[in-house]
């Protein structure tokens, strides 16, 4: 359990759901993912759908309004990005088998992106750049950003930030990283927001001979700081590979620090709260504030 209040599934609740709410789906076999996954349970219906729930519990109500909102997001990446996500087929619906909404997707062939495979892959830091540029590029219909999550404003983390650097204090350099918040915090946000995946990290992101040919997780699509995707860079790339991507999109310096800002905020929640639960997201974080703490620029 990765979290105090998950719910559990297995197959044999998941094949239940399906047969009394996607009974078409039903004599399709049904694996458990082992996934980098921490906010959903992720199984495979047959070869081309997936479900997807939500592990942590919350009013159904709201999660109804967010599997609604999700559902909304990936249509409008689908429709409009240059690089393919998995589509919705259907919302499930809370019952006493489990107690809140969940969704049945498409599934997207690919292989995961991983924090060091792919640290020196100019072709992969070109296809980030070329989805970066074209999310971008799209038109935000007067939406800012929500408030949820990263996106927004810096200091806005502090607590977490805190709270995060008094867990990591027998894990990580706290003090230097302490530190260098206090210089990310104070980073002003200048830029309009721009549409934005919201959670490039290596797990959402696949990839087939070096090339960028889909992305998971598109549910948080929507209006944020510009240098918020550029996590991206520092989750996937060594430094030559991360000017790359710096050149490509002619990020000044205060986006670029930015992005290294939110990427440290991502990072280092994921040290702690992971280290025994998921070690792979562990380590993720582990390796991205090594790229920041060694970045001389930064």
């Amino acid at each position: 359990m990765m979290h105090p209040d998950q719910i559990y599934l297995d197959i044999k609740i998941v094949t239940q759901l399906i047969a009394k709410q996607f009974p078409q789906y039903q004599e399709m076999e049904i694996k458990q993912l082992n996934t980098q996954a921490t906010t959903s349970a992720i199984f495979r219906i047959g070869t081309n759908l997936v479900a997807k729930f939500p592990l942590q519990k919350i009013d159904e109500q709201d999660s109804y309004n967010i599997v609604q909102k999700e559902a909304l997001a990936i249509e409008e990446f689908f429709t409009y990005a240059n690089f393919p996500c998995s589509k919705v087929i259907g919302i499930g619906k809370p019952s006493p088998l489990y107690p809140m909404s969940w969704m049945l997707q498409t599934w997207l062939e690919g292989d995961i992106a991983t924090p060091h495979g792919f640290s020196s892959s100019v072709s992969l830091a070109n296809d980030i750049s070329s989805l970066i540029t074209s999310l971008r590029s799209l038109n935000v219909n007067n939406r800012t950003f929500d408030g949820q999550g990263r996106g927004g404003n810096l200091a806005d983390h502090d607590q977490w930030i805190s709270t995060c650097l008094e867990k990591s204090k027998a894990l990580l350099d706290t003090c230097t990283l302490g530190a260098l918040w206090e210089k990310f915090r104070i980073l002003p946000k200048v830029d309009h927001d721009v549409m934005s995946h919201k959670d490039l990290i290596p797990a959402n992101i696949l990839v087939k001979n070096n090339r960028l040919i889909g992305l998971l997780d598109c549910g948080g699509f929507g209006a944020a700081d510009p240098a918020l995707d550029l996590v991206s860079t520092w989750h996937l790339f060594d430094k030559e590979r991360r000017g790359i991507v710096r050149r490509n999109l002619n990020s000044s310096d205060l986006e670029w620090k930015r992005g290294a800002a939110w990427a440290f905020q991502q990072a280092i929640g994921l040290v702690w709260y992971y280290e025994t639960t998921n070690p792979a997201m562990s380590e993720l974080g582990r390796s991205t504030l090594n790229r920041i703490m060694n970045d001389v620029e930064i």
